[in-house]
């Protein structure tokens, strides 16, 4: 190997230990309120997805994160690509300490509300966790009959890794579900909008009606006669 070659590999070598150093500076920033509660036991971040769609349930998650080593790459889903979530959602489920999911269907959402739907699929997840958690953090709400100390924290997938964690959880499991669908109702293109009302998803809508993942409540402006 030539010095200009060894320079190059030890440039590269340098940029990605700052890369590294900066990931988890970065990381660390988002245990602020993991540290914060931690004497109260173990602290559970707990997050939703789907709860603006046309179509198919709302999905929540629960995680309790390892206490003696950080998930590097944990931020709110939506900032993250789909293979990063897919890679972080694996890591998720093979080193968190606990998780738990929870959904409503669409006939739940029509019942109850989205909001209502959207608390009970939070406290399915919290119940299917095999830990139990000393305090919940939550992005942005308080949920409803539970007994467990919360924490209601805005922009929370953002600010806190257990909130982070439990929204990819969430948004995975349903995107994951969601492209089952696709092969169920291929029409409306469940894979690529995921439900959510889209240009192509409205005007497929109109053409074909609604399909049995439909949300009756949801779909008013588009439909007649739902």
């Amino acid at each position: 190997m030539t010095e200009k070659q060894l320079q190059r590999l030890r440039e590269r070598e340098e940029k990605a230990k700052a890369r590294l150093e900066k990931e988890i500076s970065r990381t660390k920033s988002l245990m602020v309120y993991e540290e914060k509660y931690a004497e109260s036991g173990p602290v559970c971040g707990i997050d939703e997805a789907g709860r603006g769609p046309l179509a198919g349930p709302v999905m929540a998650g629960a995680v309790i994160l390892p206490t003696d080593h950080m998930i590097l790459g944990l931020n709110d889903s939506k900032k993250l690509s789909p293979k990063k979530r897919e890679e972080l959602y694996d890591i998720i489920m093979r080193e968190a300490a606990a998780v738990g999911v929870g959904s409503e269907s669409p006939e739940t959402i029509d019942q109850i509300n989205i909001l209502q739907a959207d608390y009970r699929a939070m406290r399915t997840a919290i119940g299917k966790l095999s830990l139990k958690p000393g305090i919940l953090l939550n992005d942005a709400v308080t949920i409803p009959d539970v007994q467990i100390p919360q924490v209601a924290i805005v922009h929370g997938d953002a600010l806190s890794v257990s909130i982070a964690a439990a929204s990819i959880v969430a948004k995975v499991t349903r995107d994951r579900l969601m492209i089952e669908y696709d092969r169920q109702y291929p029409e409306y293109g469940f894979a690529r909008n995921k439900g959510y009302g889209t240009a192509e998803h409205i005007a497929a809508l109109k053409k074909y009606g609604p399909c049995p993942i439909h949300r009756r409540t949801f779909i008013t402006h588009f439909v007649d006669g739902v």
